[in-house]
């Protein structure tokens, strides 16, 4: 891929979009094409059968079925499409994310059984294996791999066995997992996984999607359409008929999509959790040096978004801590924790360890012009 002049590069230590490589940017740049041609129908193809190696599953079994839209899009179509008529979905929540599937259920009119645990930590496997197991109208347990509000990495594997022991499909949201933390779909006991381009493959905004079972979107056939365009049968049928989208697809951010999954199999999967654990070290070793803490326990953490609580202080401003550290190049996000201020650091894109140190050179000199001597438990 030709990069014809670089582009200034920011350091986007939000939860999305993620930072990334000239060489995507540069993706788009392509000449004008209906996506009825066969040209790009091959490569929907090509991207679809990625999406399901990206996460080990078998093309057999497993197949991928792509939406126009954030991540919110295709939690919308999974929730939305799965639940046969006059059953109900179970969803375990611990975080903002989870609540938005609860959320998307009731605007549905789908009956919810919201399983409500702390933010701050994993849920309660014994609650969710009591409630399959007296609600047998429960037919689809929704959860979330890792919480993009806190950085909890939850117990999918485990819950997912639960599920598949009460007969429920599971349904998870690894938007900020898939193509970070490795991942093999059946070994986790995943039915459905879900993501989107902006995120852990860094590319750009405007495409989502699940891999998920076959034999069950078949099966989704029968129950009752609830979406037009949302409708994940639909989609999946028209991909196998036709190999498109049932509506126009967001043509450049395909093509950035397909050279963002190049560049995932050019650095391997292994070497970039290994790099993204490295930025995550690092994220801790600049808190530590500020006097810092990460809400979190550490030990729950998905290496990938860490929480930090902000100084309980007058002197303390997130919006001058962002503004002074987006002059300089760097992107930062607020909290999404009622109750607490926090501010979250993410390191989910195509960044390195030297990337957080440079970011923590700028953070401790805009905390020194909020008026703050480092560090700041000493």
């Amino acid at each position: 891929m030709e990069v014809v002049k670089p582009v200034k590069r920011n350091i986007l230590l939000n939860p999305g979009p993620a930072t990334t490589t000239d060489t995507v940017k540069y993706a788009q740049v392509v000449p004008d094409i209906c996506p009825r041609e066969k040209e790009f129908v091959e490569i929907m193809d090509e991207v679809r059968r990625a999406l399901v190696r990206v996460v080990h599953g078998d093309p057999a079994e497993y197949t991928a079925v792509l939406f126009t839209g954030s991540g919110t899009i295709i939690q919308d179509v999974l929730v939305n499409s799965l639940v046969p008529e006059n059953k109900k979905i179970c969803i375990v929540n611990n975080g903002a994310y989870a609540a938005r599937m609860a959320e998307i259920a009731q605007y549905y009119r789908i009956t919810c059984v919201d399983l409500k645990f702390p933010a701050t930590g994993r849920p309660d496997l014994k609650v969710v294996r009591d409630t399959l197991e007296k609600d047998k109208d429960i037919a689809v347990v929704g959860a979330v791999h890792h919480e993009t509000g806190t950085g909890v990495l939850n117990p999918v594997r485990a819950m997912g066995q639960i599920a598949h022991d009460n007969g429920c499909i599971f349904v998870v949201d690894t938007i900020s997992t898939y193509g970070l933390l490795p991942i093999d779909i059946a070994q986790e006991n995943i039915d459905f996984c879900m993501s989107s381009a902006q995120k852990g493959l860094a590319g750009m905004t405007g495409v989502s999607w699940t891999v998920g079972k076959i034999e069950e979107i078949v099966k989704s056939k029968a129950y009752p359409p609830r979406s037009y365009y949302c409708n994940l049968y639909m989609q999946y049928d028209f991909f196998e008929r036709v190999g498109e989208m049932h509506f126009t697809p967001p043509v450049q951010t395909i093509y950035a999509l397909r050279q963002a999954i190049q560049e995932y199999w050019q650095e391997g999967e292994q070497v970039r959790w290994e790099r993204l654990t490295q930025c995550w070290e690092a994220i801790h070793q600049g808190l530590h040096e500020i006097g810092l803490e990460s809400v979190i326990d550490k030990g729950i953490q998905g290496h990938l978004v860490v929480t930090v609580k902000a100084p309980q202080d007058d002197k303390f401003d997130f919006f001058k801590l962002h503004d002074y550290c987006y002059e300089r190049g760097f992107t930062i996000y607020p909290g999404k924790m009622f109750g607490l201020e926090t501010f979250r650091l993410c390191n989910l894109g195509q960044i390195s360890r030297k990337d957080i140190e440079d970011f923590f050179v700028v953070a401790k000199e805009a905390f020194k012009a909020m008026g703050y001597a480092l560090p700041l438990n000493q």
